[in-house]
């Protein structure tokens, strides 16, 4: 039952863990530039110098997110002290006369 416990509060954590978002957004973000970049027009490159700045700032994007999502894999985040359900019913209350 502890195990149950605290394998769902590791979830919690990581769950709202700020690299989990920014490395899911700019994941997302960076395969909708890099498929932009692919279908560029010759127009649009010559807009940007010769560049392909929507290809380059796409692959940008996803090795950043990739990198945030592989620190969140590599560093998990550590489960927030407190107590835990069983804990909780136990306690003593503070209402001490």
């Amino acid at each position: 039952m502890a195990n149950e416990s605290d394998a769902s509060r590791r979830r919690v954590v990581r769950l709202f863990d700020v690299r989990l978002v920014i490395g899911g957004l700019f994941v997302v973000y960076g395969v909708i530039v890099t498929l932009i970049g692919l279908f560029d027009t010759s127009a649009e490159i010559a807009k940007a110098q010769g560049v392909h700045i929507n290809l380059w700032m796409g692959i940008a994007m996803l090795v950043f997110g990739l990198l945030m999502l592989l620190w969140l894999r590599l560093s998990p985040p550590e489960p927030l002290p407190g107590a835990t359900d069983d804990e909780a019913d136990t306690a003593p209350s503070d209402d001490q006369d």
